[in-house]
């Protein structure tokens, strides 16, 4: 990645942390005098009435940016853009144009998933009808809009259906992290950040700048999210981050055959999503444990079960967005890295989610 590339993903990561800031404090203010806001229950843990909506900015902020990109693509000659030019494979600028159909699709999608969500915050829904929602928006995106991995199979049908497993699962794992204040979204801000240098490292300009526009987007809200919170994500936002984490994870490339690298870089999502999969994994087999459904809330994640044993509310998150990008971090040397090297990345990563269970485990306090 050069100097210009990187002043362009700048500039990208700069404007949308501007409009996100916008949008959210608009936001804020409407829901407010809406009465759209989280009030305390039993199995949440804020204390106090906040403003939802934050989704609504998250998610008008990327289509924003979405659609000024294809206005564009379709006006602007790319190759009059020394940046891109530059920087892009030729192949991937002749075709880009041919991929609006694919980005209208994944709007689309997003659409979707952001009123599902929004519904679900204003109304509610069941558990079951939400999930089967999300299956089917996210195997037609992964079918026609192509947000699906090849996993060495040929079959366009099971491809979309494991990708689209995939989606779900990151969907709800971001949507189980929305549980204490700046989780959710800085843990997908820092998730982000690995992505764009994945991308970017491999030569995905686009996906590197739609990655920077996501992160802009995400930070602009965590300035408001962040503890103590002054506005809530609820599902619309938490939904719709999960998917665009989900699709940046399948989009990018980790292995080529062509250009060499390393078979095992497939597995590079694994390690970058360890810790959202970790809470995901262990509060649901917590509540079947006790007898209860995984889709019921309760204070039982892993950031309530560290803030139990005796850390703040921030000391909490920011060893989370730690933990992410130890384990992050060390996957972007997958692509490359002997098998040996690759054997140790994925011991660092047990490692340090064995150190958050240690944590989790430690002497309780009244965790204030």
């Amino acid at each position: 990645m050069n100097l210009k590339l990187g002043l362009f993903s700048l500039i990208l990561f700069t404007v949308s942390l501007a409009v996100s800031l916008l949008l959210t404090a608009i936001v804020k203010k409407l829901a407010i005098k809406a009465d759209f806001v989280a009030h305390p229950k039993a199995d949440r843990f804020h204390k106090s009435i906040i403003p939802m909506g934050g989704g609504i900015a998250i998610f008008a902020t990327i289509v924003l940016f979405c659609l000024a990109a294809i206005v564009a693509v379709k006006t602007i000659s790319i190759d009059s853009c020394p940046i891109l030019s530059d920087n892009c494979p030729a192949e991937y600028l002749e075709n880009f144009a041919g991929k609006i159909f694919q980005l209208c699709g994944i709007l689309i999608a997003a659409s979707v998933l952001f009123l599902l969500g929004l519904w679900d915050d204003i109304k509610g829904f069941g558990p079951f009808l939400k999930l089967a929602v999300q299956f089917a928006v996210a195997f037609l995106a992964a079918y026609f809009a192509e947000v699906r991995v090849e996993f060495f199979i040929e079959s366009k049908i099971i491809t979309s259906a494991l990708s689209a497993f995939w989606i779900v699962l990151i969907m709800n794992a971001f949507n189980f992290l929305d549980n204490m204040d700046g989780a959710s979204a800085g843990i997908a801000l820092v998730v982000t950040i690995i992505l764009f240098f994945a991308a970017a490292l491999a030569g995905q300009v686009f996906i590197a700048g739609f990655a920077m526009v996501f992160a802009g987007t995400l930070a602009g809200f965590l300035v408001f999210n962040f503890f103590p919170a002054s506005i809530f994500m609820g599902d619309a936002g938490s939904l719709v981050v999960g998917f665009f984490v989900a699709m940046l994870t399948l989009r990018t490339d980790y292995y080529q055959q062509s250009s060499g690298g390393q078979i095992h870089a497939v597995l590079m999502p694994l390690i970058i999503m360890a810790l959202p999969l970790y809470d995901f994994t262990s509060v649901c087999l917590l509540r079947i444990s006790q007898g209860k459904s995984p889709f019921v809330g309760d204070t039982q994640h892993f950031s309530h079960r560290l803030n139990k044993r005796g850390l703040s509310q921030k000391q909490t998150v920011l060893t989370l967005y730690l933990a992410t990008f130890c384990t992050g971090a060390a996957a972007i040397v997958l692509k490359n890295a002997p098998l040996g090297y690759a054997i140790l990345i994925f011991i660092q990563t047990i490692a340090v989610l064995a150190i958050i269970a240690i944590l989790e485990t430690a002497g309780k306090n009244d965790g204030q």
